[in-house]
């Protein structure tokens, strides 16, 4: 496998401390041992490959779910659990440029339609994944920003077809913060990612899907009219394969994703549960999802069992001592915004991978000149909606189903970044653009 970050960032590492696995116990999925055949095959088993999973199934389709780690392993078992609009970084007037008003619009109306389906899902299969949040709330971190809020509530209600509440000062919505003002989405919620995971699993098992866990792919080929994976202890034949493995793809898995995506650090940290003099103190007592206006935004959410999430994005390098300054810089961070809590223990901190693409948006469809052969990725850090709806998405290609039609503007192939294997030297330069439109 040809990969781009070290082994550490694909083993244990970066998520032995994280929250979410103290909430509730992973599934007994077992490895693959020998040989098996499937309708489908998906490789990765996040929000996207289940999502996809289950509806194949309840089609009627034999799927197999490959997953290289344990359940729950990847950035679906460790994200920051904010469902809400998001997927993509392209612009409105890139969106209008490329594809067209229409196509602008069908693109901003499949974020508002990610979040539908992720909660219909949850009413749907009765799963408790301490929802809360009546949509998001963004902190402007500049009155250069705050004035502009007017005009992006009009962008909004355009797009999504919803009205912003914005509020001068964020003490009015329990935010007592530096920030210059807010603007409140009434769309999304959050959520414990790894029970919103586990809970669709649970009935993908149910419909016939089988999960194999700690089971890397680590090689493709064509086999007949199908394709043949293969892992470390066995080998699957399957009709279709679908690949969700989105930040933590392979170049080479298949060779047609080389270049086409860039993996990118977030980190993540959780505070011991805070008393109501702790919060009292901080003057917050919203248990809105929140981010601020920053281009490398941070995001943060009081959770209802009282600990305080708070994340940011990372960098482009990846090992113990770079996790470790990574998650000093998000505790540097936190006690700046929040200086009331600045003794307040986080005993858990981790990090992960989100996916970036040079289109600004997501891919969902077939890749080209592969027969049989999906891939749906690209979330740009928004995974938990968006994610989840590809994974709908890319199942209804494979079932040539019209109830849902992939907007124009993530059935466009991939384009490659420059400088192949060694992209990330990318990052760094646009980091310091963004810190610095930031200013």
């Amino acid at each position: 496998m040809t990969r781009i970050f070290p082994d550490y960032t694909y083993g244990p590492g970066p998520r032995k401390n994280c929250w979410w696995d103290q909430t509730i116990a992973a599934p007994d999925w077992p490895a693959l041992q020998g040989s098996a055949k499937a309708d489908v095959a998906i490789i990765g088993g996040g929000f996207t490959g289940v999502n996809a999973a289950l509806r194949l199934a309840e089609a009627g389709l034999s799927v197999i779910v490959c997953e290289a780690g344990p359940p729950g392993f990847g950035a679906s078992g460790r994200n920051g659990g904010f469902c809400c609009l998001g997927g993509g970084k392209i612009s409105n007037a890139a969106l209008t440029r490329t594809f067209g008003s229409d196509g602008r619009r069908a693109y901003r109306q499949a974020e508002v339609a990610a979040i539908t389906h992720v909660a219909s899902h949850l009413d749907r299969f009765s799963i408790d994944a301490d929802r809360h949040s009546d949509g998001e709330t963004q902190l402007a971190h500049s009155p250069r920003v705050a004035a502009r809020f007017r005009a992006e509530a009009d962008e909004i209600a355009e797009d999504y077809g919803v009205a912003c509440r914005i509020d001068d000062d964020t003490r009015a919505v329990g935010m007592a913060t530096k920030c210059h003002g807010a603007l409140t989405i009434p769309l999304g919620f959050a959520l414990n990612p790894r029970k919103y995971l586990f809970g669709l699993a649970r009935a993908a098992e149910a419909a016939g899907v089988r999960f194999c866990a700690d089971t890397r792919i680590m090689g493709m080929e064509r086999d007949g009219s199908g394709h043949r994976l293969i892992s470390q202890n066995g080998d699957i034949r399957a009709d279709r394969v679908i690949i969700a493995t989105n930040g933590y793809s392979a170049d080479d898995l298949p060779d047609w994703l080389a270049a086409r995506y860039i993996p990118a650090q977030s980190s993540v940290l959780v505070t011991r549960p805070l008393t109501q003099a702790e919060l009292d103190a901080q003057g917050w007592t919203s248990r809105q999802m929140t981010y601020d206006s920053r281009n490398l935004l941070h995001y943060f959410r009081l959770m209802p069992d009282n600990r305080f999430l708070f994340g940011m994005r990372g960098g482009i390098l990846s090992s113990p001592r770079v996790e470790a300054v990574a998650l000093a810089r998000v505790r540097r961070d936190f006690e700046a915004m929040f200086p009331a809590w600045s003794g307040v223990d986080a005993p858990f901190g981790w990090s992960g991978m989100v996916c970036l693409t040079r289109n600004e948006t997501p891919f969902v469809g077939a890749v080209p000149d592969r027969p049989g052969l999906y891939a749906a990725l690209g979330y740009h850090g928004n995974g938990v909606a968006m994610g989840s709806y590809a994974g709908h998405l890319i199942a209804g290609q494979l079932l040539n189903d019209s109830e849902d039609t992939v907007p124009d503007a993530m059935r466009r192939p991939l384009r490659r970044f420059p400088f192949g294997r060694y992209r990330r030297i990318l990052v760094p330069g646009a980091y310091l653009s963004l810190k610095l439109k930031d200013i």
